[in-house]
């Protein structure tokens, strides 16, 4: 069977992320429908599937998700929250119980499973948006690593990736803009941009993202004026956006919440 590739490339290009749902559930056996689809058809590597998926539907548990995940209010109105896992654990005893040598107590291990758990969360965003559902990834799942592990009850070799918000949109924001492709694709060999590429290639994008974030009100616009903000590229760097304190601090507790979780064993 071939799929048409005019439709694929229309489903791509309306991509959008939802940050405002409707309350209308998802049955559950469409969400296990979506998932078992997304799992057989997603590569992984050498096949040992290293992600686990987590579904939250309870109000209670979305309402403390919403508190770990700092508030954002979409928690609270989607009727779905996955919670994606980069895991060795389950290959791990399965060695174990086979007489085999633990081999994923490592960086690399950790990169790996990441990545299988990275690739399954965006074939589970295709499988919804092709159904009509609104998604959106949620990168406080990083931000808030510790807390996830210990909410979820994660055992050594479990680590919280990614979380996809899910549910039925109750919006349509316009599509938010991208770089030239020049600036992301490369022949043969990686190609740093000059001051003059650079520029042009995020003109557009600087543009349209300083409106965008100045027409959020006056309070965004006083915050600006204080910190003294004069691009989209400052913006991305203060404290009101990508605090770089915060983003230190945070790190620091990834890597001990790595450890924590047995993936540094060797580092």
């Amino acid at each position: 069977m071939t799929l048409d590739a005019r439709a694929f490339d229309a489903l791509l290009q309306r991509h959008r992320s939802i940050r405002q749902f409707k309350p209308d559930d998802i049955p559950p056996a469409e969400l296990q429908a979506i998932l078992a689809g997304a799992i057989q058809g997603t590569s992984s590597s050498g096949n040992l599937n290293t992600f686990s998926v987590i579904v939250t539907r309870d109000p209670a548990r979305r309402q403390a998700l919403h508190e770990l995940h700092m508030r954002q209010d979409m928690i609270l109105q989607a009727p779905v929250l996955l919670t994606f896992c980069a895991d060795t654990r389950r290959v791990r005893d399965w060695l174990a119980l086979n007489g085999a040598r633990d081999n994923f107590d490592h960086l690399h291990g950790f990169l790996v499973a990441a990545f299988d758990a990275m690739l399954l969360a965006q074939t589970v965003a295709l499988s919804c948006e092709a159904r009509g559902l609104g998604i959106c990834y949620m990168g406080t799942t990083l931000n808030a690593a510790d807390a996830l592990c210990e909410f979820f009850d994660l055992p050594a070799g479990v680590f919280p990736v990614t979380t996809l918000v899910l549910g039925h949109p109750a919006e349509s924001p316009a599509q938010r803009d991208r770089l030239p492709l020049s600036a992301y694709v490369h022949e043969e060999r990686y190609e740093r941009l000059d001051a003059e590429a650079l520029a042009q290639a995020y003109a557009q994008r600087d543009h349209k993202g300083l409106a965008r974030y100045l027409a959020m009100g006056e309070d965004m616009r006083r915050q600006w004026d204080e910190l003294g903000l004069k691009n989209l590229a400052q913006y991305y760097t203060s404290k009101i956006k990508y605090d770089p304190e915060r983003q230190r601090r945070d790190s620091r507790m990834q890597l001990d919440t790595l450890a924590q979780q047995d993936f540094l064993r060797h580092e």
